[in-house]
């Protein structure tokens, strides 16, 4: 049967009328391409970084244990057995992970993966173990060994935990409010030309001045120390948030807007369903620039005037010297800050679907 395409263009004689080979030899030899792929790549049945691993976390952990803790004279370092103990449970666990990989199914892929870290932090451990406790090279208490860690996380998990909890609500309140009024913000300068004349100058002034800098300025209006502390996070958090929407709503293409005007959308149509959507990734990256300062600003507040969070615990350690509190405070306010981000990035993927991966974290 001819169809329209053989009218428009037909096929030359020679093409037209050459043999077609049999469509029954294709898949015979795509399905041979799978076998070949498969044995050139097979599964391994032990993990050998898992192994080295191991090893060297099993290293860690009798270094710990058999080499005397050079004397400091104001602690004895108590948790020094409890460390070396947890160091041979995770050097077991990564054996039985070597041994058998896939049994473990997600757990077991993503120890693979971090199979190097695994390794680097056992020895990166090993040399803070060897250079404090054990030959004192680093001067206490300055330099304390990993199990003074563990002792603060055993002991003092309750003021830790408390303190964790109010940087986590006193963060929240900051950027809730920040981002909201960012991203209005930024929605009237890059939509309303009446909008921008009044609010771009104010922007460019008071923007870039670091929030911390307005921290004396702030106790002198607002009744606490809680509330500045809100308001100075808002602001660090606002900055980027405006100039990343302003942007992304002035950068949407024209025709866009065109389009929509034909099929007869109003003016809140063309704001809540083109230029809005549109902006949004410019907006996301605005929120990721105003975290940063949000999180500074935040250490700097709790440290000068409000007296709870992590901020507050790492003045109250230095004030008492407890040094490894220090430590111990800095490594969950690292975990706290890296779960944020990471809760930031979740919803970025949900909400921005057709950029998913694009950016990891």
């Amino acid at each position: 049967m001819s169809t329209v395409a053989d009218h428009i263009l037909p096929a030359p004689a020679s093409v037209a009328d050459a043999p077609r080979a049999p469509r029954a030899a294709a898949p015979a030899t795509r399905a041979a391409a799978p076998a070949t792929f498969g044995a050139a790549l097979p599964i391994p049945a032990i993990w050998w970084t898992g192994l080295v691993a191991a090893v060297a976390w099993a290293a860690l952990g009798l270094l710990t244990y058999l080499w005397p803790n050079k004397p400091a004279g104001f602690s004895e370092w108590e948790f020094t057995q409890e460390f070396a103990l947890g160091a041979g449970v995770v050097a077991v666990a990564l054996v039985a992970l070597a041994l058998a990989p896939a049994a473990f199914g997600v757990v077991g892929g993503r120890a693979r993966r971090a199979g190097p870290w695994l390794v680097a932090i056992a020895v990166g451990l090993a040399v803070w173990e060897v250079f404090t406790a054990k030959l004192g090279t680093l001067p206490p208490p300055f330099f304390a060994p990993p199990q003074s860690l563990v002792e603060v996380y055993v002991t003092d998990w309750g003021r830790l935990l408390e303190s964790a909890g109010a940087s986590i609500r006193l963060l929240a309140l900051g950027i809730a409010i920040g981002a909201a009024a960012g991203f209005v913000t930024g929605v009237l300068i890059g939509w309303s030309r009446q909008a921008s004349y009044w609010i771009h100058p104010v922007l460019r002034i008071l923007g870039p001045v670091p929030t911390t800098a307005l921290l004396p300025v702030s106790f002198y209006f607002f009744p606490s120390s809680w509330s500045t502390a809100i308001f100075l996070i808002a602001l660090g958090t606002a900055f980027p948030v405006a100039i990343l929407t302003w942007s992304g709503v002035a950068g949407v293409h024209k025709n866009y807007y065109d389009v929509a005007r034909t099929m007869g959308a109003s003016p809140w149509f063309l704001v809540l369903r083109v230029a809005i959507p549109a902006a949004l990734p410019q907006v996301f990256v605005g929120l990721f620039m105003g975290l940063g300062a949000a999180f500074s600003t935040l250490v700097v507040a709790e440290m000068l005037g409000v007296k709870a969070g992590l901020g507050w615990y790492l003045t109250w350690a230095q004030g008492w010297a407890a040094y490894p509190n220090m430590y111990a405070a800095l490594i969950v306010m690292a975990l706290l800050f890296s779960g944020v981000i990471t809760l930031l990035f979740v919803l970025r993927d949900r909400v921005l679907s057709w950029q998913k991966g694009v950016v990891k974290w």
